[in-house]
Order: C-alpha cells, then structure tokens, then sequence
C-alpha cells in the first residue's frame, strides 16, 4: 500500500518590509511554486504580512503606526490567501500580525485546503525582553486536524522563540500533535539547529521551521522527521529531511505519516514512560536567581 506522505513547503523568503501589498504578492507567488512542487502545506516565516518589523517600544507614535497594521481574520490580506488555497487544493500556514483587544499579537493561521481557518495559534513566549514587548502572548498551544489530499494529521504550532522552551513541544505532543511547524524570524546556529532535532527526538513529532532567508536573517529552514531509529534492527538513523542554505528558495520536507505512527506506537519517548507526578515544579511561577529578569512577566 502506497504510504500516507506530506509534504510541507518551507517558504525562505526575504520580506518586502512592512508592504503588505508587496508581501501578499510575493507571498502568492511562493505559494504558486510549492503547489506546482507537489506541497500540502506552505510554512511562510514569522509575521509575513509586514516582515516581522517591530517598533522602537519607546517610541509612542512609531509603535502606534506599527499597531495599525495589524489584521484581523476578515482582512484582505487573509481571505486573499484563503481563496488561494482553496484554488491551489493546498494548506497554507500563514503568519501575520493579530488585531487583538489592547496590543496584537504573533500568529498563524492553518488554511486548509478548502479555504477555511482550521487553527491560529499565537505566539506565547514573545521576546518581552527586546522588541516584543509591544505584543500579547497566547495563552495555550491548540492543535488542529488538517485533512490533506492523503488523510488527516494532527497540527501544531511554535513560533521562533517557544522553539526553545521544550514545553511548547511536549504539550503540543501530549495533545496529539504529529507534525509541529514553526515560523521563525532569527538567526539560526547550531544550538538553535540542535534544539530543533531534539523536540523531534524526545517528542516522536516531525518538525518543521522556516527562517527568513539572507540578508534579513540566515536561511537555514530546516525539517526533521520523528523516526529516530529503524526497522527491524533499531540501527539509529540521521533524522534530518532537509536544511536549506542562505538564499530564498522553497524547501519541499516530505513526511511519511505511516512511519510516524508506526514508531509512535513502538518505541519508548513521548508519553510513554513519564513521571508526571515528579514534575510539579515545572508549573510553579517563583522564578529564583540567577534567573530574575525584572521585565519578565511569567
């Protein structure tokens, strides 16, 4: 039987600064080639519709501006991309800054393939000790059913920095979570690469990020599947699917959700061998040095 295989576009773009016009175009245009490639879901990075641009927080008339770009899910610039998947028969991730009551927040928006909002996800560990001030975080990590041309899969979400809490993957594993996609907009070295492969590992969930290409960050979208070890031997193998360079490009990262599944059910990680009763302090809000920020709001 022919395997059930998705295939996620890593968008690795340059953003045309906060033009959402120009972005919107560009955006379509990505999305056109990954549906022409064989996609079931383009990743676009972090707050495409305005480039992840954020203002100076200091100063009130340029972060007041910067606030009047944010969209709600009735926006143009949404539906525009929800009337494209529905004609492209692809998923598409798309990211943008969130009208929200008092200061908008990070999001994603899962589009299936019909045209309709399967999730948004906001961003929870916003970057409140640099720029990232001016937003509100989410609040919970909500995965989603997405029906793909070859069946359904469980979706969920990070976004840059809640990639390196390894909280956001595990409850989104504990959901049920199967493929965690992730907008980012930083540079990517080898400990933010490395972090990467391990919520794979540790969390048996295909993993997918894509970065700003070159000049704006580094490139580097990168995928990583689930299976760590395989059949029948248990001899460990290189989970990497693909890591993209510097320049933009779309990076197709094919999944194969058979094996996923079947590895899920067999092997130790995950669930399976938790001690939750021993992690209650994992929950405890009191924060003791040397890690006292006086910015941090928890």
């Amino acid at each position: 039987m022919p395997h059930h295989l998705i295939n996620v576009a890593l968008l690795q773009m340059t953003a045309c600064g906060n033009d959402q016009a120009a972005n919107r175009v560009k955006g379509e245009e990505f999305c056109r080639r990954a549906g022409a490639m064989g996609a079931d879901i383009a990743l676009f990075p972090e707050m495409w519709n305005i480039g992840y641009s954020l203002p100076d927080p200091a100063a009130s008339e340029e972060r007041a501006q910067w606030q009047q770009q944010a969209i709600g899910h009735d926006d143009a610039f949404i539906t525009h991309f929800q009337a494209l998947a529905r004609e492209l028969q692809m998923a598409i991730a798309l990211t943008y800054l969130e009208q929200w009551s008092g200061a908008p927040r990070n999001s994603v928006s899962l589009i299936d393939r019909t045209g309709a909002i399967v999730l948004t996800y906001a961003k929870v560990h916003t970057c409140e000790f640099d720029a990232e001030c001016v937003l509100t975080p989410g609040e919970d990590f909500p995965i989603a059913t997405l029906q793909t041309a070859g069946g359904p899969v469980q979706i969920g979400f990070m976004i840059c920095y809640d990639r390196e809490f390894p909280e956001s993957a595990r409850i989104l594993m504990l959901q049920g979570a199967e493929i965690i996609l992730t907008p980012n907009a930083c540079i990517l070295d080898v400990g933010r690469l490395g972090q990467f492969r391990a919520r794979a590992f540790e969390n048996m969930v295909g993993v997918a990020m894509t970065n700003y290409a070159a000049p704006q960050n580094n490139g580097h979208s990168i995928a990583v599947d689930a299976v760590a070890y395989s059949q029948p031997d248990g001899s460990p193998r290189d989970t990497l699917i693909i890591e993209a360079g510097e320049r933009e490009g779309i990076y197709l990262a094919e999944f194969d959700l058979d094996s996923i599944r079947a590895y899920r059910q067999r092997e130790t990680w995950g669930n399976a061998y938790r001690r939750p009763r021993c992690y209650g302090l994992l929950t405890d809000t009191s924060v003791q040095p040397p890690f006292v920020r006086p910015d941090a709001t928890h």
